[in-house]
């Protein structure tokens, strides 16, 4: 009997110190949350593949989120449809709560809900909010505003200027982008609540070191809207990767900051089932994450990175009728005009839309079952502090709360 309490004791004693070092691991001080708009499982192997077929290879090449040591799944329903819209399922990655389609912040009973952007703000982390969409957008407004209807641009809009957050960044408003004098309206709330706007990198490198809080936003001849594809952009063009390396050189402390930052355009092309916008757009999230990961590197005891999607879009497939074969070469060859013999158009045709945007995807045999969203689940891709809490099935109201339990802020 003595030997029997003995070896309890021990093994007791075991787990206790197991759990001990376990709690030992820091929160997270630094945290990044990159959100795929429309980005299922399937456009990171479209994108891979690509990759592989650009270098002639069969196969594919990982992109640098992929390669994240944990990997998990996120079903995206919302609280009255199975198929999720952009602001249901930014309103439960935000703040743990499901809502109904069309409703952005509150619950299904028009109750005002509190984003983990603004429980991390009053914990003392600073907090940056950006997109490549309109900063005004679903997703990007489900962590700072609250509204019955996600098209309320204008209210959701005056909300973000009056959320404290010290960073905010993307292509403009919505609400201002064919309204003057809502747009001034904006800018005068955005003023009085003492945020500098400023119009490039370069306006932001030039007036950073007087700025409290800072609103970043492309050059104004792109006027008031989401930040072009990639393959539509001039040199020089305001794109994700630079806004986010703007809101770390901004954001960084002592305290720590919090970042969501949305690839909007994902979403965008897939719902046009446009194969080549759709690789493009999702490179483009992978170079903004990749400004992260360079952080971490530097902070890997303190940092958090997520990468996840609210839904995904447009039902891609890798091979599509009743033929397995796929050819991402084709799409690599279209967009840089290395013309294929069986396509007899060029890319300039095709980006200017002037031939059916599915020829690509037909020539490609890359498959697409609408062009709406599905409610297939997502993946998640974490790594840094608490990263190992992302693996596996959850549903996206938990997401949130596992990124509170790694910052160790109460949820």
């Amino acid at each position: 009997m003595k030997f029997r309490r003995l070896k309890f004791s021990v093994l007791f004693m075991v787990a206790l110190l197991a759990i001990s070092c376990t709690k030992q691991e820091k929160d997270a001080k630094y945290v990044f949350y990159f959100i795929g708009d429309g980005m299922g499982f399937s456009h990171v192997a479209l994108t891979e593949a690509y990759l592989a077929a650009s270098e002639d290879k069969i196969g594919s090449l990982p992109l640098s989120f992929s390669q994240f040591p944990t990997l998990g799944m996120v079903a995206t329903h919302s609280a009255n449809r199975n198929t999720t819209c952009s602001s249901a399922a930014g309103t439960a990655l935000a703040t743990g709560t499901k809502t109904k389609n069309g409703m952005l912040g509150m619950d299904a009973d028009s109750v005002a809900l509190k984003s983990i952007a603004y429980k991390a703000h009053e914990a003392g982390y600073k907090v940056g909010i950006m997109s490549s969409a309109t900063i005004d957008h679903a997703t990007p407004a489900s962590f700072y505003a609250s509204s019955a209807k996600r098209s309320d641009y204008f209210n959701i809009s005056i909300q973000l200027t009056e959320s404290d957050f010290e960073f905010f960044g993307g292509g403009g408003f919505h609400a201002g982008s064919r309204d003057k004098a809502k747009a001034d309206s904006i800018f005068k709330s955005a003023a009085a609540n003492e945020y500098t706007i400023v119009n490039s990198v370069e306006e932001y490198n030039a007036k950073k070191g007087e700025a409290e809080k800072m609103i970043l936003l492309q050059q104004k001849e792109q006027e008031m809207g989401s930040i072009p594809y990639y393959l539509q952009s001039e040199e020089g063009s305001l794109r994700l990767a630079d806004v986010v390396k703007a809101a770390v050189d901004f954001l960084e402390n002592e305290d720590g900051f919090f970042i969501m930052a949305e690839a909007g355009t994902i979403d965008w092309a897939a719902h046009s089932n446009d194969v080549a916008n759709t690789v493009y757009e999702t490179l483009e999230l992978d170079k903004a994450v990749a400004i992260a990961y360079e952080f971490y590197l530097r902070h890997p005891d303190e940092t958090l990175i997520i990468v996840t999607a609210d839904h995904e879009t447009g039902g891609v497939a890798l091979g599509g009728n009743s033929n397995s074969k796929y050819n991402l070469k084709i799409v690599h060859d279209y967009v840089n005009k290395n013309v294929s013999k069986d396509i007899d158009t060029n890319v300039d045709n095709y980006m200017s839309g002037e031939i059916p945007i599915d020829e690509l995807s037909a020539k490609a045999n890359v498959g697409w079952t609408t062009t709406n969203h599905t409610a297939t689940h997502v993946p998640i891709f974490a790594i840094g502090v608490g990263h190992q809490n992302f693996s596996g099935r959850m549903d996206n109201t938990e997401v949130p709360v596992k990124i509170c339990d790694a910052m160790g802020i109460e949820f």
